[in-house]
């Protein structure tokens, strides 16, 4: 049986340059039991695919530290069991925060999970683990697999359910002689004489009591002993001063008239019962809420068709290697991302960028895992297996986007951390009060305030109030192909006042075309586009690109350039058959010292018309022009005002020529126009505008945009454009359409506006809720009764999300 291969992923500190990436990358990959290592230099991060029987992070730790670099931090998801309440959830995070070496830890008490960032050379793993068991619950490593997550809570929703059933069943009865207080009501009502013997009654409790309640003393017995409480203590405190006191006058009227005393077995049965079916409902609830991360999975074909030494096998996808050949037929699903060696097909990307219409693919095309083959037979070259291809990266983002922590919450958890010592402080006045001064001497009226107060406080809303709305919102906004990176992101999104608007391949189509040449006359044509092609065919910027399509179009076969340079914001410079190309904007040939006094007419028109012109020199003496066009996408106007109707600034920044820039901006309904920065300049843009008190999104696809994505307040990046790009960003806009971004604001809007409801809801429940019962309006059921809707209600509330229209 194959071993599961693990992934692990290190930031490191101390590179200077490429080549100190390539370096740790080798010595990585030379580790036995190492599969891959990749190193990016831009990120400082490494990710490392390795055999956990043959090695561990602390050796990857070691070997990056032996090459003279330093690991910083690493992120590590456990699962957590036990938590009941936001005090559970509160306890567990300042546990963990405390250890030495973690750097951050956020818990999720309604995925049930802890993110944890920290230095490797000082804590691992099994550290966390220890810890949080010495706290009183348990936790493990989080699963690779999301199918053992959902069976782990399926089994823990079957076993609440038959709690809740055996529960019910002996609850019943006692509920039934509960009707014999109010027979001015009830008398209609037929009572059986014996479900008044205090001693049935005792035998139907006590099951209920004991073995029904056990997780909860269970809870309420770690809590304590780690000088802590949660909300196990107050049910576990409410449920055994009815029992026990009931226990007492049971014991008490041997030898009189057992049938006139009163009770309270039904009252601690009944608490217990619906405590039990108030968790039901949030397990399911709370499993619906996390729908995006399922219909994600549900993507994924689960076999792939390889060839290998000579024949052809079905395997399962977890057995793909990179550089397989993987056969696609008609109708099914794309098992990896790779590129066609051999075939042609219709793809249907839907899933990934939105667009229904097919998408045409031959040989040489890249496809993405999971898409779907229309029609042709294709022969893939797997390029990215596993947790590398891009869905198995959307689900990454969006699984640590819904366990990240909003700042909003802060305020629910500094009050869930103090909050159940209070309410028992509360209980115990409340007990006080009512047996010395409302009804005085009468026990059992007292006991029965307390107990309601205990009850109806438990914490449960409060902690779910903003998780669960990040979860829905983050899973909707997923299912549209918007990805928030974490809640913090989501929070600061619908505060935006400007949007800044990268041009090529945002804007517009980001597939410029060759449209006009223009040569002096003391330049032979073919000679001219010989040498500019050859000179351009090193560059990789799209202007270039289209130079090079359109020259090949004409039937020009390029030389090899003798020397190359790219100068960003300036142009190209090579030597081909010893003789030097510039090619570019008016500062590379002024730089230079070229004459171009004759080009500045034609120049400025062909940039009035939205055209790009490049200048180009030959040997130092101006030779003519090249125009490229990039036509604005089709949805961009649209967007453009829908984000002006929503009170929006809109800006575009480019490298581009003013004239060119203006001409496509008034085209797309942009006022604003940045022009002529260099890449460096687009992060001094935002700056500035951030200075004048603007909250700032940058929306952009380029490698060079990474700077000025990470500096903006809110980075988005289209999703057709770099990874480099992606990775700088805080969102993803996978669609690539620029609907995207005030979709992104509106979902923003949206769950901020959830999560505010949830809150206020939650902090009104409690502090409506113990007043009422301190005062002796409210019987322990009802308060039981109440407590398990205010949870489901908070849930509820937030599934409302998952139907937002977008």
């Amino acid at each position: 049986m194959t071993q599961q291969l693990k992934e692990a992923s290190l930031s490191v500190s101390g590179m200077t340059c490429a080549a100190c990436a390539l370096r740790i990358e080798k010595g990585l990959n030379k580790m036995e039991g190492v599969e891959q290592a990749t190193v990016n230099f831009a990120l400082e991060k490494t990710s490392v695919t390795f055999d956990p029987t043959k090695t561990n992070i602390e050796a990857f730790t070691q070997k990056i530290q032996q090459l003279g670099y330093e690991v910083v931090v690493e992120k590590v998801e456990l699962n957590l069991i036990g938590m009941t309440c936001a005090a559970c959830s509160t306890r567990i995070e300042k546990g963990l925060n405390k250890l030495e070496g973690v750097v951050r830890a956020n818990v999720n008490l309604a995925l049930e999970t802890a993110s944890v960032e920290y230095d490797s050379t000082k804590v691992t793993p099994t550290d966390m683990i220890e810890k949080v068991e010495k706290l009183g619950y348990q936790a493990s490593l989080k699963s690779e697999k999301q199918e053992d997550v959902a069976d782990l809570k399926e089994k823990e929703y079957e076993a609440q359910l038959g709690k809740f059933i055996f529960s019910l069943i002996l609850s019943i009865p006692l509920l039934w002689a509960m009707v014999s207080h109010f027979r001015f009501i009830t008398s209609f009502i037929y009572l059986p004489d014996m479900l008044m013997n205090p001693w049935v009654q005792l035998a139907l409790a006590t099951p209920v009591q004991f073995i029904v309640g056990k997780q909860f003393y269970v809870g309420a017995y770690k809590a304590l002993r780690y000088k802590s409480a949660n909300m196990d203590v107050l049910v576990a405190l409410g449920t055994s001063a009815a029992y026990f006191y009931s226990l007492y006058l049971s014991i008490r009227s041997i030898g009189s008239n057992s049938h006139m005393i009163e009770l309270y077995y039904e009252t601690s049965a009944v608490l217990i019962t619906l405590i039990i079916l108030g968790k039901l409902f949030e397990v399911r609830a709370k499993g619906r809420s996390s729908e995006a991360i399922k219909k994600l999975m549900g993507l994924q074909a689960k076999t792939a068709t390889v060839y290998r030494a000579g024949e052809e096998l079905e395997i399962p996808l977890e057995a793909v290697l990179v550089g397989d050949l993987v056969y696609v037929r008609p109708g099914e699903k794309v098992p990896v991302d790779g590129e066609i060696v051999e075939g042609r097909s219709a793809l249907d990307e839907s899933m990934i960028t939105g667009e229904s219409v097919p998408v045409d693919k031959a040989a040489g095309d890249a496809v993405i895992g999971s898409t779907i083959n229309k029609n042709g037979f294709l022969k893939v070259k797997a390029t990215k297996v596993g947790r590398d291809t891009a869905l198995s990266q959307i689900i990454k983002v969006v699984e640590e986007a819904q366990g990240s922590k909003a700042p909003i919450q802060r305020l629910a958890d500094q009050i869930s951390g103090i909050f159940v010592p209070i309410v028992v402080g509360v209980a115990a006045v409340t007990f006080l009060i009512w047996f010395f001064l409302v009804a005085p001497g009468d026990f059992a009226e007292a006991l029965e305030k307390l107990i309601a107060v205990l009850v109806i406080a438990c914490p449960c809303a409060l902690g779910l109030a903003t998780p669960t709305s990040i979860m829905a919102g983050t899973g909707r906004a997923a299912e549209v192909g918007i990805l928030f990176k974490g809640g913090e992101h989501l929070e600061r999104t619908h505060r935006l006042t400007t949007i800044l608007l990268d041009k090529t391949g945002t804007v517009t189509n980001g597939t410029p075309v060759l449209t006009d040449t223009v040569i002096e006359k003391a330049f032979n044509e073919e000679e001219f586009l010989t040498l500019v092609g050859s000179a351009e065919m090193q560059s990789e910027h799209p202007l270039a690109q289209a130079i090079v399509a359109g020259m090949k179009e004409k039937g020009i076969q390029f030389k090899a350039a003798e020397e190359f340079e790219a100068i960003p914001g300036f142009g190209v410079i090579a030597k081909v058959d010893g003789r030097t190309i510039l090619a570019g904007t008016r500062k590379l040939m002024n730089k230079y010292n070229v004459s171009i006094d004759a080009a500045i007419p034609l120049m400025e028109e062909l940039e009035a018309s939205g055209k790009t012109a490049m200048l180009i020199a030959i040997d130092h003496q101006y030779a003519g022009l090249v125009a490229v066009a990039d036509t604005i996408k089709e949805t961009s106007k649209a967007a453009v005002q829908r984000l002006k109707d929503m009170g929006l600034e809109v800006v575009m920044i480019t490298g581009d020529n003013e004239r060119t820039a203006i001409a496509i901006a008034r085209q797309a309904g942009i006022d604003q126009v940045v022009a002529e920065v260099l890449p460096e300049g687009k992060a001094d843009a935002v700056k500035n505008l951030q200075a004048q008190g603007k909250i700032v999104a940058m929306v952009g696809d380029g490698i060079n945009d990474a700077p000025a994505l990470a500096t903006a307040d809110i980075g988005m990046a289209i999703g057709t454009g770099t990874d480099v790009a992606m990775e700088a960003s805080d969102i993803t806009l996978i669609r690539g359409d620029l609907n995207s971004i005030a979709d992104a604001i509106y979902m923003s809007k949206k769950t901020i506006q959830n999560i505010k409801q949830n809150l206020f809801w939650a902090f009104a429940y409690n502090s409506f809720g113990i007043p009422v019962a301190a005062l002796g309006f409210l019987a322990p059921w009802l308060a039981g009764a109440a407590m398990a809707f205010s949870s489901v209600s908070v849930v509820l509330n937030a599934l409302r999300l998952q139907r937002v229209k977008l």
